[in-house]
């Protein structure tokens, strides 16, 4: 699947990433109901979550940096693949997630972030991936069908946000085993 973004590189989250991080989750906090946080964290309070991806393992966290030249790279989204569930049954099994800066949207950053994704997770022992989606959310669906995922079932109004309830979409994919 090639990737449309020429200006873009993929790499590792870091420390140093953690203020525009916090930035731009803040923005889908406030703004939408994508998450399902509601109140804006402060970068001292996202630092548990940044320090809980190491650069290898089944969890990762990747970021999309504009690298064009004579310009100040900036983040312009990133990618997670977390713990499924906490108990250790679930282990091969990881919740991902993608989410942009609202200016690099339809760009294929998103597309180019599950592609690095989903190649890190390829050399880990990973059996599914699963994502939820707040639904309305086209974008998100079509980016998770193109990756392969299948709609495996819809929670019906399990979040309340702005005053309304709001429907999860669960999705679902097969990972490679090692070799």
């Amino acid at each position: 699947m090639p990737s449309r973004c020429t200006e873009v590189q993929v790499r590792p989250g870091t420390e140093g990433d953690l203020a525009p991080l916090t930035e731009l989750y803040n923005h889908y906090v406030r703004e939408t109901a994508i998450t399902f946080d509601t109140e804006p964290f402060t970068p001292e309070r996202r630092l548990p979550w940044l320090r809980s991806y190491p650069e290898d393992g089944p969890h990762r966290l990747l970021v999309a940096h504009d690298d064009r030249k004579g310009t100040e790279s900036r983040i312009l989204g990133y990618a997670t693949s977390s713990a499924f569930r906490p108990k250790p049954a679930y282990s091969t099994s990881v919740e991902v997630s993608v989410y942009l800066s609202p200016d690099a949207a339809g760009r294929g950053i998103g597309t180019l972030l599950y592609e690095r994704l989903f190649e890190a997770l390829a050399t880990e022992d990973v059996h599914r991936a699963y994502a939820g989606i707040a639904l309305p959310n086209e974008p998100s669906v079509r980016l998770h069908m193109r990756f392969g995922f299948r709609h495996i079932g819809t929670y019906g109004e399990v979040g309340r946000k702005f005053g309304r309830y709001w429907d999860v979409a669960w999705y679902e994919r097969p990972l490679a085993r090692p070799s």
